[in-house]
């Protein structure tokens, strides 16, 4: 007996599904944005919407983003499910009065009386030469506002797993961060329901490190995962940070226990960041499952440069990966594994052309 093809989703088309279910399970359900009804549908995630439910639901945005979160505000106390997409996270700190203020205050500020559940979409990633300003991962930022709900999906899997639950059960607010390299990529997906669609996933075993990821983060953990165990025999597990928010350690802590070494991975700033949350909760819970410090890997400390051959340094990648994890493993900075010759992921995930 042969096994079953496995279905192979995009990750821009498993956004396409879950925003067209949300639109079709309810007529309360609207997405606005800067670039939603366009045809090229905010990367293939809207492409067709506004079409098929009309420009009254799936709505274009001028360039106003604190106005446009006001209205989505107003929609959500009206009995309104607003998804609401920015094009580059930067544009969201524009709305952040509205967010940090009151979306992520109004059910603490009124006794619950009222909720604000809304999902919103934006986007982060390196791309062509953008810099500073339109090539931030501000996740941190808001995972660190009690209230608000932060995701960060990593492939066509878990925002298949994770959007339908968040847009027709969940019922606070989300801001849901999706990395620019991973729309045109596809993935093997299964529709077994999840128990808890939030909760941090196990999708690599090993012995030897645990390396904790998020975003595309988790497709570079995996491909160092494979390097090392080819070139030196190194196993790892690798854990898929989903959520940023309200994590659940427990998984991470199994882990330690049976390797004792971490590397955290993450698209933004190691500073104040997702690898200094994870080191916080595991050295709160159990520091002496640590045989070794911990290596956080992230962006480096300055704005983004512009050039592509500064922009190349100033993001983790592959050889990144498997250099932090060889030393941590082998103690010693000359760990005698082989680096892969990769430069920058753009190389291999995608070349951006742009708009955005």
């Amino acid at each position: 007996m042969t096994s079953a093809t496995p279905e192979i989703v995009s990750y821009a088309n498993a956004l396409l599904e879950t925003m067209d279910g949300a639109l079709g399970a309810s007529p309360n359900t609207v997405i606005l944005g800067q670039g939603a009804d366009d045809f090229k549908g905010i990367f293939g995630s809207t492409t067709g919407l506004a079409v098929k439910y009309g420009k009254d639901r799936v709505s274009d945005m001028p360039l106003m983003e604190e106005g446009m979160t006001g209205i989505a505000v107003g929609l959500a106390l009206n009995g309104v499910y607003p998804i609401l997409t920015h094009i580059r996270s930067d544009f969201v700190l524009l709305s952040a009065n509205q967010i940090i203020n009151l979306i992520a205050k109004y059910k603490y500020m009124f006794g619950g009386l009222f909720e604000l559940p809304m999902l919103i979409r934006t986007v982060v990633g390196r791309s062509w030469g953008q810099g500073a300003q339109h090539s931030q991962s501000l996740q941190s930022l808001f995972a660190h506002i009690p209230g608000l709900t932060v995701i960060a999906p990593s492939s066509a899997q878990t925002v298949l797993d994770t959007y339908p639950y968040l847009t027709s059960t969940f019922r606070g607010p989300v801001i849901s961060f999706e990395h620019r390299m991973l729309y045109s990529l596809d993935f093997e997906v299964d529709r077994t329901p999840l128990a808890n669609p939030l909760a941090p996933r196990l999708i690599r075993s090993g012995s030897d490190l645990t390396i904790v990821a998020t975003s595309i983060m988790v497709l570079e953990a995996k491909r160092a995962a494979r390097w090392l165990e080819e070139h030196a025999g190194i196993t790892c597990d690798v854990i898929d940070l989903h959520c940023l928010t309200n994590i659940d350690p427990t998984l991470i802590l199994t882990s330690l226990k049976k390797t004792g070494r971490l590397v955290v991975a993450d698209t933004s700033w190691p500073a104040f960041g997702t690898a200094a949350e994870v080191c916080r909760l595991v050295v709160q819970a159990d520091p002496t499952l640590l045989k070794a410090p911990v290596r956080s890997l992230g962006m480096a400390p300055a704005p983004c440069p512009t050039a592509k051959a500064l922009e190349d340094l100033y993001y983790p990648n592959l050889g990144t990966v498997v250099d932090a994890a060889a030393s941590l493993v082998r103690g010693r900075a000359d760990h005698g594994v082989p680096l892969p010759a990769e430069k920058t992921m753009s190389d291999i995930y995608k070349k951006f052309r742009g708009p955005f």
